[in-house]
């Protein structure tokens, strides 16, 4: 394994772990704190994450210019560790809003792009509801709002505590099973500095920019390559109705759904999950993937 920074264009230090040896090359914006639970898929290609801008190990950037356009920031970002690495052309993975970060990727520079896995992805249109299909995930959701609707009053004045008593709040978002709590423990890095402010950059950059944003077919008729959407059907975090949008306008994508699982598939159903991407990153679909019309 090594390790590293990139500089992106205006200054940010973006780092980075890279492993396999592999020709081809898989690129994982801001997988940093799952990059151990996708091992396996570095077997046969090089796959290198890294933390965005303003998380983990990454530079914070504080300054209005390397704040604003914070999505298409991290577009920018992901052309800068391809550069990085002298790739013509990448396979990418985007999990949460970083699916959609890919997509935008691709039709920025669809000829630097092979083929591309979102994983929960944030749906495409930011104005709209997407619903969640059971009452009792619905019912978890809205406890977890109305508990980071409060939060500022209680939290305490430990800036580590603080973002210790944030994740907890925020983990039964991401697990259908109390059971697989535990297991997001590597996504809780308050001993970084990035980290301890993320979640006031994710909602007052990263949020309104999500929210502001609609993609149409015509506007993802750029991207070139194949599309693999994965998405836990209970999902509570962005809904599994966003992701059937995501296979159903995209000009060639297909879905595969994850029973029983919520917004880290892999965790819930390792093998459903590590199992499809690697088909498809092989260069065929994978058996559970379906059309959407």
């Amino acid at each position: 394994m090594t390790d590293g920074y990139i500089t992106a264009d205006d200054g940010v230090r973006l780092y980075f772990e890279c492993r396999g040896t592999g020709e081809r090359l898989l690129l994982i914006p801001n997988g940093l704190p799952f990059f151990d639970q996708l091992q396996p898929l570095a077997a046969s290609r090089t796959v290198v994450a890294f933390d965005a801008r303003n998380r983990g190990r990454s530079d914070r950037a504080t300054d209005e210019p390397r704040l604003a356009g914070a999505l298409d920031l991290e577009v920018d970002d992901i052309d800068a560790v391809r550069r990085h690495f002298g790739a013509d052309a990448v396979d990418l993975l985007g999990h949460s809003y970083v699916g959609l970060v890919v997509i935008l990727y691709a039709t920025r520079f669809a000829d630097r792009v092979g083929r591309v896995i979102q994983i929960g992805p944030a749906g495409p249109d930011g104005s709209a509801t997407y619903p969640i299909e059971r009452s009792d995930d619905i019912a978890v959701r809205q406890e977890v709002l109305e508990q980071l609707a409060g939060f500022a009053a209680r939290a305490p004045s430990d800036v580590v505590e603080r973002c210790r008593r944030l994740w907890d709040v925020l983990r039964p978002l991401y697990v259908v099973d109390p059971a697989d709590v535990s297991k997001l423990d590597g996504f809780e890095r308050c001993s970084l500095e990035s980290e301890r402010h993320a979640f006031e950059f994710v909602m007052t950059r990263l949020m309104p920019a999500l929210q502001s944003l609609t993609l149409r077919a015509t506007d993802l008729a750029a991207v070139r390559g194949p599309v693999l959407t994965i998405h836990g059907r209970r999902d509570r975090s962005a809904p599994y109705a966003g992701g059937r949008e995501w296979a159903r306008l995209l000009p060639n994508a297909r879905l595969v759904s994850v029973e029983e699982a919520g917004h880290m598939p892999w965790i819930e159903s390792p093998d459903e999950v590590l199992g499809a991407a690697a088909t498809f990153l092989s260069g065929e679909w994978p058996a559970t993937a379906e059309q959407v019309s």
